[in-house]
């Protein structure tokens, strides 16, 4: 499957892991044909990256997906199958918007949170 739709895990990985073999791994994740993320990683990692570094690193790693990855928007269809996913699975929000984003597009989700592996109607798949 060549298009796939990426969690925070896949960019706190990229922009923090301390092990060469891992960072290796995740940098070649991006060769994908069609890489997608959606607004709620945005917004997950732009906090993490606050907290962490500040409002300056925070804007430039946004700058840095936006420009790497089509970012979908949460619409009404997005936040209609969230919805449904996360009654169906106990999930978060923030992991049933991204679950709902990848079964709409029909991509398999990066990720190595075990919560997405529950969601039996998208694929994950981890670097």
């Amino acid at each position: 499957m060549s298009k796939a739709v990426y969690d925070t895990r896949y960019f706190v990985e990229y922009f923090y892991s301390k092990d060469d073999k891992e960072l290796q791994k995740v940098r070649m994740e991006k060769n994908r044909s069609e890489r997608y993320v959606s607004a709620i990683v945005i917004h997950e990692l732009y906090r993490l990256v606050l907290a962490r570094e500040g409002q300056e690193t925070a804007s430039l790693r946004k700058t840095t997906i936006e420009e790497q990855f089509k970012v979908i928007p949460v619409d009404s269809e997005v936040a209609k199958t969230s919805a449904e996913l996360r009654q169906k699975y106990r999930l978060s929000m923030g992991d049933s918007m991204i679950a709902a984003t990848a079964l709409i597009l029909q991509a398999v989700c990066i990720t190595d949170d075990p919560h997405f592996k529950t969601v039996r109607e998208i694929k994950t798949s981890w670097i």
